[in-house]
């Protein structure tokens, strides 16, 4: 069973939602983990209601690991999806619900909306729902940089 705190939404009807976490937890279990052991999964929905699915890819250097979140948005972009995002979903295979990291929220504010829906969960499907604009308040957007 699937429990989300607040479960009302606006943007995302229940049965995607419902998708998005499913194809979560499926693609969950293709991580690249053999360093830290966690194995993240997530999907994220476009302004076309089009899903992409995302694992974490680690390397043994560190740096050239890829979170759950950005390969799913950068398999979006490669596949020409419709910005912005409405909500993104990261499940956690740790029994603790784990947000997106600092990189990745800096990357989902490219692509995010202030009121896009984030999801996260542990390996139980327990979720928090948070907006984007509280997830990464003051992000670093391009209205900083083009004038």
């Amino acid at each position: 069973m699937i429990s989300v705190k607040n479960f009302k939404l606006s943007q995302v009807k229940n049965q995607t939602l419902k998708s998005m976490i499913e194809n979560a937890y499926a693609v969950q279990k293709n991580a690249y983990a053999p360093y830290s052991g966690f194995h993240i999964g997530s999907s994220i929905i476009d302004a076309n209601g089009k899903q992409y699915t995302g694992c974490n890819v680690e390397n043994s250097s560190y740096g050239g690991t890829v979170c759950a979140e950005r390969v799913a948005i950068f398999k979006g972009i490669a596949d020409n999806m419709k910005l912005p995002l409405q909500a993104v979903v990261v499940v956690s295979s740790e029994k603790d619900q784990w947000p997106p990291c600092g990189l990745c929220r800096q990357v989902m504010a490219e692509f995010c909306v202030p009121n896009t829906i984030v999801f996260f969960g542990n390996n139980r499907k327990e979720f928090r729902k948070i907006l984007f604009k509280d997830l990464l308040p003051e992000a670093f957007s391009n209205k900083f940089i083009l004038k």
